[in-house]
């Protein structure tokens, strides 16, 4: 064989093995980057649900606070007040 034909084996071998190599490593990173984006939406999901929890939470105890209490709203008084004071003048 040539000294020629013996770099262009080499040379093309290199750059089939640097392919195969760069090929197999992105492949891995991406891979990676995927699962990560399993792991962050299960923890979105683990706090929706706990949010969601403690929203049933509160809303439980204000109707709770609702039997033992007489609740107005207070903004809803106001403005009938301000209306009552409209017409009376």
């Amino acid at each position: 064989m040539s000294r020629a034909s013996k770099l262009t084996l080499m040379g093309t071998s290199l750059f089939a093995a640097a392919t195969v190599a760069f090929v197999h490593f992105q492949q891995e990173s991406e891979r990676n980057a995927m699962h990560q984006g399993v792991v962050r939406d299960m923890e979105q999901q683990r706090i929706k649900k706990e949010r969601q929890l403690d929203f049933d939470m509160q809303r439980a105890l204000e109707a709770e606070y609702k039997k033992e209490q007489t609740v107005h709203d207070a903004i809803a008084a106001a403005d009938a007040a301000a209306k009552a004071e409209g017409k009376d003048s």
